[in-house]
């Protein structure tokens, strides 16, 4: 998922602004590279406020994870894609928006939660899990519209709302990687516009794809 902006450190609580330190930091430099002392400087703040809020390193990684989750659940909720009336249209929707806010460089756009758990799910089994709930569950955000849609179509077929659901997330950090691989937004992008074809073909529905 992405993508809160950015916040002057300056700004509220010592906790909230490491959390938002840490949320841009490990985006640009991975959670491995990523020391205390990078967090502490980029929320300027000291060493000793870090320990007060986090026993470790570990632990602020589990509450980042969370702290995204919480964030990007609003900025998701208020999303122009949920408009349309009819629920094919709005998952339309939600694919072009995603593909809309790949803009600026590769940190700003990126998922914090999928950067975290590609290097940590062997070694930090709580930082997996809190990114796991986070991209299964927005995900799950995407299963009453999916549903509604096959039953409007009376679709049939070995697949569920859920495994679609899932599809897309897999496309969008599929891009990402492929973003980060290549330098290059363009290829995140590229995967969205494949995704818009693959949920046409699959629901039948004729007619240009919308950009």
């Amino acid at each position: 998922m992405s993508r809160p902006t950015k916040q002057s450190p300056e700004r509220g609580h010592a906790r909230n602004r490491l959390l938002e330190a840490a949320r841009d930091v490990i985006r640009a430099k991975g959670f491995a590279a990523t020391s205390v002392d990078d967090i502490c400087r980029a929320a300027d703040v000291t060493k000793g406020a870090f320990f007060h809020h986090f026993g470790s390193k570990e632990a602020l990684g589990v509450a980042a994870a969370e702290y995204w989750e919480e964030t990007t659940t609003g900025f998701f909720q208020v999303a122009p894609y949920h408009a349309p009336a009819d629920p094919l249209e709005r998952v339309l929707a939600y694919v072009a928006f995603r593909k809309a806010i790949i803009v600026g460089e590769l940190p700003e756009f990126t998922c914090l939660v999928g950067t975290m758990v590609q290097e940590v799910y062997a070694t930090a089994p709580d930082i997996r899990d809190a990114c796991g709930h986070s991209i299964f569950g927005h995900a799950a955000t995407l299963e009453a519209d999916i549903e509604a849609a096959r039953r409007e179509r009376g679709m049939a077929g070995d697949w569920t709302a859920a495994s679609l659901a899932r599809h897309t997330q897999a496309v969008i950090q599929g891009g990402f990687v492929l973003a980060k691989a290549g330098n290059d937004p363009g290829l995140a992008r590229e995967s969205l516009d494949h995704l818009d074809r693959y949920i046409r073909h699959l629901f039948h529905l004729s007619g240009e794809r919308t950009q």
